[in-house]
């Protein structure tokens, strides 16, 4: 397979967009239904939300050998299969007799989402030409922002017909996804990594030596403020502090997040350019720098104002922060990383499970100002690794610059 001219995508870079736009579309519109649907078996509000944090917990438990699969079996039979999992376990549900049953499928669907997960950018980083990592990155993130966007609405509607329809709709979106994935991607046998392509493929990187390499760190320390802010507290707490510390309605939280992922939608337009342009260092140490001061700005006096403009600045910094640590992931492990990929997702998995967490403790015990400088030091944290990283690499190409 020749190399893209200069300025193109690989086909893989499209088809895994459009995939990551179903599953984010399906899964937007199963997320209001599963907190009513839990609820139809008559159980609590503790049990409602383990049904939400058992697919979380056992898609971080289960990333690792999702990796190792990945370096076994290739990427494109890893990925249909994680799909097929997850529509499976998504579609049973909808018919579970019981809560137990339910939890056991949402906890299922957690495995197979893992698998997906690091096949996806496995494959993602290992195809895109060097030069244009970042921009494949925001391409890819793209297609889960956009789908993320458009599903909860129609999620909404639908469960108010019945809860157990958007369960049923999302299997049907992941099978689809897994079809086109499986029909559309190239066998591993014939995807080349782009980056050598007249030369031997590169090794695996061992996560090791991985570790040992501060992009890496930086990607890691980096994703997990991602997790902790963009997937924990920004769903967990901010609709509370709307509610209770800014005396406004829900739709005022609805409004903030939507401008936050409009934000962030547009940022992911130019943002991969800028990635592969400017440098991994500065596009680190710049979308680091603006989730910190966002999150901080919410560490003061309560206003709506600030409010709805610490949500666009974050969007805009998750636009930057969903392309470069990536980018620089796939610098470290251009070859067939699985489990490089894999401790990589599982830092915003980890985020993601313990800043919820973590921020409602600082929340009851202290306030919500507290919680949130807590997480603006957890970004800051990604701001010192990224001011840590060379500012010229080694790499070959305009790739290899860090700075």
């Amino acid at each position: 397979m020749p190399p893209p001219a200069r300025g193109d995508l690989p086909r893989e870079v499209r088809v895994l967009a459009v995939v990551a736009f179903v599953v984010a579309l399906g899964f937007g519109i199963v997320a209001p239904a599963i907190p009513l649907y839990a609820r139809s078996f008559g159980v609590g509000t503790t049990a409602v939300g383990l049904a939400i944090s058992s697919f979380a917990f056992f898609r971080f438990v289960s990333a690792f050998g999702g990796g190792a699969l990945v370096e076994r079996f290739g990427e494109r039979l890893v990925l249909a299969v994680g799909l097929a999992i997850v529509a499976l376990a998504t579609g049973a549900a909808g018919l579970a007799p019981s809560f137990g049953w339910f939890l056991v499928l949402r906890s299922a669907g957690g495995v197979g989402s893992a698998m997906f997960t690091v096949a996806a950018l496995s494959l993602l980083l290992r195809v895109a030409p060097a030069q244009h990592r970042g921009r494949a990155a925001s391409v890819f993130q793209g297609g889960f922002i956009l789908g993320g966007i458009a599903g909860p609405a129609a999620g909404g509607l639908l469960a108010e017909l019945s809860p157990r329809l958007p369960f049923f709709l999302y299997a049907a979106f992941l099978l689809v996804a897994g079809a086109v994935a499986m029909v559309l991607l190239r066998s591993p046998r014939t995807v080349l990594v782009v980056d050598v392509p007249d030369g031997p493929a590169p090794e695996v990187l061992s996560l090791a030596a991985a570790f040992r390499t501060r992009a890496y760190v930086a990607a890691l320390v980096a994703n997990l403020g991602v997790g902790w802010m963009l997937f924990g507290v920004r769903n967990s707490l901010v609709p509370l502090y709307v509610t209770e510390e800014l005396g406004r309605t829900v739709a005022w939280a609805g409004a903030g997040l939507l401008v936050g992922s409009l934000a962030q939608a547009l940022g992911l337009l130019r943002s991969g350019r800028l990635v592969d342009g400017w440098g991994r260092r500065p596009s680190l140490v710049t979308g680091a720098a603006l989730a910190t001061g966002s999150v901080a700005l919410l560490a003061g006096p309560p206003s709506t104002v600030v409010f709805l403009g610490s949500m666009a600045v974050f969007g805009l910094a998750a636009s930057l922060l969903a392309s470069t640590p990536a980018a620089l992931v796939g610098d470290v492990s251009p070859a067939r990383g699985g489990r490089v990929v894999a401790v990589f997702q599982m830092a915003s998995d980890l985020g993601g499970i313990l800043g919820p967490l973590a921020a409602g403790w600082l929340t009851d015990r202290f306030s919500f100002q507290v919680a949130f400088g807590v997480t603006a030091l957890v970004l800051a944290a990604g701001l010192v690794a990224a001011l840590r990283l060379p500012r010229v690499s080694r790499g070959p190409g305009p790739a290899g610059r860090t700075g």
